[in-house]
């Protein structure tokens, strides 16, 4: 498995991964909500990021994540490759490479923030509403001293 920088080429392999990740992990979340946030990822979020993937020997993408300014935004990992060590090294690499101390959680999301408190971070706050203003609480998590 490689981490490598992300093209614009990649986009739709990333848009089928989020959708099926999202879909298995985010049960919180309404059909209409994952369709509405679909096309934001793909047209607007991708390019605000700094975005890499984890690919397979094979060359496909397993996971990806996004990083802006410190701040792990995005983190998404095929369905068939969680619990395999492709969110470890993407996060891994978001820290040592990207300079990452911060990351925003779904608190609805139990596995990930789970994760996230396995890969150092620990609650730092909490907000009702997601970056949208939906009713989707946010746990507000930074890096403890590594």
């Amino acid at each position: 498995m490689k981490i490598v920088p992300v093209s614009r080429a990649d986009y739709p392999a990333l848009i089928k991964l989020w959708e099926a990740s999202v879909r298995a992990t985010h049960d919180f979340l309404p059909e209409a909500e994952i369709l509405a946030l679909k096309p934001l990822i793909l047209e607007h979020y991708f390019d605000a990021m700094i975005l890499h993937c984890a690919r397979t020997e094979e060359g496909n993408i397993a996971g990806f994540s996004g990083l802006h300014e410190g701040k792990l935004e995005m983190l998404f990992v095929a369905p068939e490759a969680r619990g395999c060590g492709v969110g470890r090294l993407l996060v891994e690499h978001a820290i040592d490479q990207g300079g990452v101390t911060q990351v925003d959680v779904n608190e609805q999301n139990a596995q990930a923030v789970g994760f996230y408190l396995k890969m150092g971070f620990t609650v730092t706050g909490r907000s009702a509403l997601d970056g949208q203003g939906k009713p989707y609480p946010l746990l507000h998590m930074a890096l403890a001293m590594r």
